[in-house]
This record gives C-alpha cells, structure tokens and sequence, in this order.
C-alpha cells in the first residue's frame, strides 16, 4: 500500500551500494512538511534489519518544545539492490518511495532524495555544513528535474552538533 511511484523526470541513481549507505547523514535542506515543520538540527540514521531491509531512524530537534523528536521506520528495495529505489514506511502498512537521484558515488559524502511526488525532498550530507560548490550543483539538479528549489528550507544545525 502506499505511494511507491517515481516522480517525472526523475531517475534512480544506478550501482547503488546500500553498505557505504548506511550510517548517519545530516538533513542540510528540506521542502517542507508537516512531520518536520520547525525541525532543527535532523539527521537520518539508516542501519540493517534482520529482515534484509533498513532501519531508519530521523530525528530531529524542536525547539519550541525543548524536545528531540524521532521517527523509526524501514525500507526495502523496490526492484534491485544496486539502485537508489527503496520504500519506506513509518506507519504500519503504508509505504512511500524514498528515491535517491543524485549521490556522491565515489565517496558517499551527500545524496538528493525525493518521495513519490515532486512535494517531498531532502539534501541530505555526511556532515552539518556542505560545500556551497555541491549544494548548488544538488539543488540544480532538482531544479532540472521539476522540484520548486525556491522553497527549499535549510537546516539549522548550530554549534551544539559539535557536542553531541
């Protein structure tokens, strides 16, 4: 169940290696949703299951409340485990695609991922702060593919990452 589709012009990244994947990354920009509205500070955690899928783990900061905020979830590949195609599900049986077009292969230092439609995406690095030369090529390269870059919100990371 769920929305599992790829958005128009938008294309799996190919020779996708889920093992470099895993790991923690840094939200760096966002559109907006109402799961993360007034977020700081996110970061997705993704690590095996026992079932062969990913773990997901997204947290976040809210500061109004003074509270972390998390969400657990798992994905599993749609087709083949050497592409940037998975689902993803927080909520029981609804599942939605978590796609990743744009990724840094070499070293898998930052991804461009969108959802099922062109309303969900995420510039996602290694790091809290990412070179402005690649946020601007990523941020391109969804422009080209029909997402409203202008929309985009970028996140607050702030010192206190460097205590945690």
């Amino acid at each position: 169940m769920g929305c599992v589709g790829i958005p128009e012009n938008v294309q799996p990244v190919d020779n996708f290696n889920l093992k470099k994947y895993l790991g923690k990354w840094y939200e760096i920009a966002r559109l907006d949703h109402s799961f993360e509205r007034g977020l700081t500070r996110v970061t997705a955690e993704y690590s095996l299951r026992d079932d062969g899928g990913v773990r997901v783990l997204n947290r976040g900061y809210a500061a109004e409340e003074n509270t972390w905020k998390e969400a657990e979830g798992k994905a599993y590949f749609v087709q083949g485990s050497d592409q940037g195609y998975l689902k993803v599900s927080f909520f029981g049986p609804f599942y939605g695609s978590y796609i990743v077009f744009g990724l840094d292969h070499k070293n898998y230092q930052y991804s461009l991922v969108c959802g099922p439609n062109k309303s969900y995406l995420w510039i996602l690095a290694r790091s809290p702060i990412m070179k402005e030369d690649i946020k601007h090529t990523l941020i391109e390269k969804a422009a080209a593919s029909g997402f409203d870059t202008s929309k985009l919100i970028f996140v607050d990371h702030g010192k206190s990452m460097l205590r945690e």
